[in-house]
């Protein structure tokens, strides 16, 4: 998966940053309601709520359980917040 397709998401806890790694796509657990970022994605500020942060990455699917935090989207970057 070439860097110009994909979304580079971080997962930053109060400890260390846990991942950083190119995805095709990611998939939160929003406060209103769990949604999905694609490549491309409008500027986003949301807070999260217990639940896991799913991603795809070279056509593997893997995820992170989250407590509680804030995400913040934009330019193609996903920056994950959370306690895990």
């Amino acid at each position: 998966m070439a860097a110009a397709d994909c979304i580079f998401l971080t997962v930053l806890t109060p400890e260390r940053a846990l991942l950083e790694i190119n995805v095709s796509k990611v998939e939160l657990p929003g406060a209103k309601g769990r949604f999905m970022v694609l490549k491309n994605h409008i500027p986003l500020i949301s807070s999260l709520v217990e639940g896991k942060v799913v991603y795809v990455a070279d056509g593997k699917e893997g995820s992170v359980t989250v407590r509680a935090g804030f995400v913040e989207i934009n330019e193609n970057r996903v920056i994950v917040c959370a306690e895990v």
